[in-house]
């Protein structure tokens, strides 16, 4: 009984805990901060891992008062809620909320925090497609002409028909024939298309390229850092490598990180700051307008670099990972089709202007990073901003990739490849401390020898950015709904797939070489 009753209090204890969280994130979602939508990521993964370990057999079982005292006599009590342990033989209920990560996951679901509007939901997905990667947008004009911008068009309502899909593949109908949900994240739509032969095969790769985006963030982030400062103070005695090593040295403590709480305070400024910051550049290129050089876009691509530019254009557009978190967290989700639909159609526009008017104005001499073409007088003002950005935007990635990697290595239960890298206090080991400040020095090395924005943006884009965005929505649609489809959705998830395919296979071919070179140069060098 006494370890009836100390159960029962810790339960209590723990949900207090869970609802307080929850009251918290809530309001940054209510209030629409983008930093709930990337704390509820890595919650996201939390549930991932937890759905997966369910799906393995992890149960729970009762706990019996004096060892076999009730199964003697044949009854006992109803065991009380909280009542609970964790057991792998698969012949308990499952709890209700018993755990951390269960809190988080029922914070994701809705329960526990007020759910979101769709102007909400909208702001959220504009802040993950309108980030500070447009600014390389012009730069794809500069390969591809009119030809690019077509693609920003044409990217844009790809990804809002890749997430409408994308989101239709969590709900079946059921035996009533009403339409529920019965998925929960991208990673249970990938596990369902490979059941029964390889359940758990789709979630790992798309644990896999989610980790390889969210660290190639990382990086670019530490490049246009380095980039930024170096072309502000070009009369410094310190190099782009120098800078982005004084940048990462302040990421440093981003090892130390165990939430998101001190950094999600700055998220909304920073977001407002980067679109004041489009707004003085395109005014500044309307106050050319006399000297725009239209004569410079021309129909033509270059074969060579174009490819790159198809990378940079989808890289802009990834937010297909966070919508099945966000459509579940909306208070109608009736409303997100039309929510993607001025999301997307406000953000092709806006992309569309800024690419080609900033082209316009600076035609050949466009730079990777538009705001280097910029006056010396305005230049550093704005470039600080985007650094100062850039600098509290590398924690959020990091942290969910560190979150990903130490769940699928390091704590696994007996899945694990690794030792548990938390002590029993829960405290982060010192060698596991030491692998995240590994983490953190290794996009720093990316970062020094290969310190080019187009080329790193071009190949993540072209290799996990189509893969999420084009590919394995259009092949999951097919495959768990084919029997419902009418023949144009069959179509166009058909040509989307093999054309999305074609551009990722090419993009990331001529992105590989591009840095196999800059590597090569800077090793020399």
């Amino acid at each position: 009984m006494a370890t009836l009753i100390r159960s029962k209090l810790s339960n209590v204890a723990t949900s207090v805990s869970h609802k307080s969280s929850a009251k918290v994130s809530g309001v940054f979602a209510r209030m629409g901060f983008q930093a709930a939508t990337d704390e509820e990521a890595v919650g996201f993964v939390h549930c991932d891992d937890l759905d997966y370990e369910h799906r393995q057999g992890l149960q729970m079982d009762i706990l019996k008062a004096d060892g076999n005292g009730s199964e003697e006599g044949g009854g006992g009590e109803a065991p009380l809620e909280g009542d609970l342990h964790y057991q792998r033989d698969g012949t308990g209920p499952l709890p209700p909320s018993a755990s951390k990560d269960e809190g988080v996951c029922s914070e994701l679901s809705g329960q526990g925090k007020p759910k979101i509007t769709a102007w909400e939901a909208g702001w959220n997905v504009t802040n993950a497609i309108q980030g500070m990667f447009v600014l390389g947008l012009p730069y794809a004009i500069l390969h591809g002409g009119y030809l690019g911008l077509f693609l920003i068009i044409f990217a844009a309502v790809v990804c809002c028909y890749t997430g409408k899909i994308l989101i239709a593949c969590l709900y079946e109908e059921n035996e009533d024939g009403e339409i529920v949900r019965v998925r929960d994240s991208y990673v249970d739509i990938a596990n369902a298309c490979c059941t029964p032969r390889f359940p758990t095969l789709g979630g790992r790769i798309v644990n896999v390229a989610q980790i390889i985006e969210l660290v190639m963030t990382c990086i670019l982030y530490v490049v246009v850092s380095g980039n930024l400062m170096y072309n502000s103070f070009p009369n410094l005695p310190v190099s782009q490598k120098s800078w982005s090593i004084i940048a990462t040295a302040v990421l440093l403590p981003c090892a130390f990180l165990k939430n998101l709480k001190a950094v999600s305070k700055f998220s909304l400024l920073c977001t407002l700051a980067h679109f004041v910051i489009n707004i003085l550049v395109i005014a500044y290129c309307l106050s050319r307008a006399r000297d725009w050089a239209w004569d410079k876009v021309k129909f033509y691509i270059d074969v060579k670099k174009f490819p790159i530019s198809i990378g940079i254009i989808v890289f802009s557009y990834t937010s297909q990972i966070f919508l099945p978190s966000l459509e579940g967290n909306m208070q109608n989700p009736k409303e997100f089709h039309c929510m993607m639909n001025w999301t997307h159609i406000a953000a092709c526009i806006l992309k569309g202007l800024f690419a080609l008017v900033a082209y316009l104005t600076w035609a050949d001499d466009t730079k990777e990073v538009i705001t280097d073409n910029l006056p010396s007088t305005i230049r550093a003002v704005v470039n600080l901003f985007l650094v100062a950005k850039a600098l509290l935007s590398y924690p959020l990635p990091f942290f969910a990739a560190v979150e990903v990697l130490e769940r699928s290595l390091f704590q696994d239960g007996n899945r694990a490849f690794f030792p548990n890298c938390y002590g029993g206090d829960g405290r982060l080991k010192s060698w596991g401390l030491t692998l995240r400040c590994a983490l953190v020095v290794f996009t720093l090395l990316m970062a020094i020898y290969v310190p080019h924005f187009a080329l790193l943006m071009g190949l993540t884009g072209s290799l996990t950015g189509a893969g999420l965005c084009f590919l394995l929505p259009s092949l999951f649609h097919l495959k768990l709904l084919w029997r419902k489809l009418l023949w144009h959705h069959v179509f166009f998830d058909v040509a989307i797939f093999v054309i999305g395919g074609i551009c990722s296979v090419s993009g990331f071919i001529h992105s590989l070489e591009g840095l196999i070179e800059a590597f090569r140069y800077n090793a020399e060098d």
